[in-house]
């Protein structure tokens, strides 16, 4: 249902990528945004179904599916054979899982590509055959190549390769592992020249405060782990149904879990969390946000699916899948919203209702660019259009003539706008600001203690979520007729 809604902000980004090419003078601003293959999965959609948001946002949904999959075969290997389903909806419990998956962005491939990374190496050293080996290979190579923040997932791939060889638990040897490593990194070397050539440029990109110690325990979802296994329990304590004719014991049959599988599985959960926590309070650049966390959920439904087999005896894990199932609908449903939205952000409502007030095309709208990037030297008033800094009027077009703000105030913009409102602004009777609240607020407040303004008023309309447009008008005479 929330296919069909408005992009946010990030989004719309997507549908500028995909619109202008990889190659648009104004994303040199943006390098560590187009180092991702991503893009040409939505341009395929676009390109077979039209311009819509739903073709935009189809590439996630197959994505994310296809990592439920591939998470169901990990859990039937490394926890219990018959774990694949609680798996699959324990991933839907949580609601990192759902939103990556109808988002126009990198996280759903990303999290495929991981699990399918996961998956054949494990099956590789299984088997010690040369195409689980190819395949893994495949896929890990590509998953870099998705997103430059997901680094910490080759920790894990290689810890747990490099245990089961030395420990003897699989048939490949140090050549062979040797071998396929040397070929991975081989082909993850132009990723690295791309990520150290951006990385002087982080605290460019970097936004919001660094984490805290809280931020770091809810990304390890404590509260799925914790329904798993009071659920688990429960199930065990109290089981419904006559299990006479239930095959195996009422008690969990003991299984020993490899030294290694419990390495994948908690290596998963936590490393991208714990890294990407670590590398932002040891650079100072925060990079700890919940979209790049998105790819260590597998790891997280693994360990509590994990954590449940502890009490789940063989005939119940049905039981436990059918109980996730419904809890997961009964929770993420989103049952108060007859037609849900993927994002609060509304900016294809917010432009609607730009072109409303726009009394005619030369009606001034400014807009503050939502792009923290957007400050001088890099923004200046003639900024041209269309560009990444304003990449949300790409797919949602203002009537009225755009004025371009920075990111925040500084000194250039607010010696712009001053000039303007002595020539331009108060001449129409009326201008729009229009933009992210963050961006529109300070503004709306300076426009407000302009003495040029004195008599004018402004109207905000916020019920575009995080979007907000305001009109100023100049108010009528006093006595005047009230249209």
């Amino acid at each position: 249902m929330p296919l069909g809604s408005s992009f946010w902000l990030d989004e719309a980004f997507t549908a500028f990528l995909v619109r202008h090419g990889y190659s648009h003078p104004s994303l040199a601003d943006v390098p560590q945004a187009v180092a991702s293959i991503y893009y040409y999965l939505p341009a395929a959609s676009v390109a077979v179904l039209g311009f819509s948001e739903a073709a935009f946002r189809l590439p996630s949904v197959l994505a994310m599916a296809a990592a439920l999959f591939l998470t169901g075969r990990l859990a039937a290997r490394l926890v219990h054979p018959a774990a694949a389903w609680l798996a699959v909806f324990a991933s839907m419990a949580l609601s990192g899982i759902n939103y990556q998956a109808a988002d126009a962005r990198p996280y759903a491939l990303g999290t495929c590509l991981a699990a399918a990374s996961f998956l054949f190496l494990v099956r590789w050293m299984d088997s010690a055959r040369w195409l689980h080996a190819a395949l893994f290979v495949l896929f890990a190579s590509l998953l870099w190549r998705v997103h430059l923040i997901y680094w910490p997932m080759y920790l894990v791939l290689a810890c747990y390769g490099v245990l089961r060889i030395a420990r003897k638990e699989t048939a490949v040897g140090w050549r062979q592992g040797g071998a396929v490593a040397a070929l991975l990194g081989l082909l993850l070397l132009p990723v690295l020249a791309t990520a150290l050539r951006i990385l002087p440029q982080a605290a460019a990109h970097s936004f919001g405060l660094l984490p805290q110690s809280n931020s770091l325990l809810n990304a390890l979802k404590p509260g799925l782990m914790a329904s798993c296994l009071i659920g688990a329990w429960l199930i065990h304590r109290w089981p419904f149904g006559s299990s006479s004719g239930a095959a195996g014991s009422a008690k969990p049959a003991p299984r020993q879990l490899s030294g290694s599988a419990m390495v994948l599985i908690a290596g998963w959960w936590l490393a991208q969390p714990a890294g990407l926590f670590a590398y932002s309070w040891l650079s100072g650049n925060n990079v700890f946000h919940y979209r790049y966390l998105s790819v260590a959920l597998p790891g997280a439904v693994l360990a509590a699916v994990l954590a449940a087999s502890r009490f789940l005896p063989a005939h119940r894990w049905r039981h436990a899948a059918g109980l996730m199932a419904l809890g997961v609908l009964l929770t993420q449903g989103q049952w108060q919203t007859a037609w849900p939205r993927h994002d609060p952000s509304d900016w294809r409502g917010a432009a609607r209702k730009v072109n409303q007030l726009a009394a005619s095309p030369a009606t001034p709208v400014l807009c503050p660019s939502p792009f923290l990037e957007a400050r001088p030297p890099a923004w200046t008033p003639d900024y041209p259009l269309p560009g990444f800094f304003y990449a949300h009027l790409d797919p949602y077009p203002i009537r009225g003539q755009p004025i371009r703000l920075p990111f925040e105030l500084s000194p250039e913009a607010t010696g712009y706008i001053t000039e303007l409102l002595r020539q331009r602004l108060t001449s129409q009777g009326r201008f729009v600001l229009y933009g992210w609240n963050q961006n529109v607020l300070p503004w709306r407040e300076w426009f407000a203690a302009r003495p040029e303004l004195a008599g004018w008023r402004p109207t905000t309309f916020d019920s575009f979520g995080d979007v907000w447009v305001v009109l100023f008008e100049r108010a009528p005479p006093p006595g005047s007729a009230i249209r």
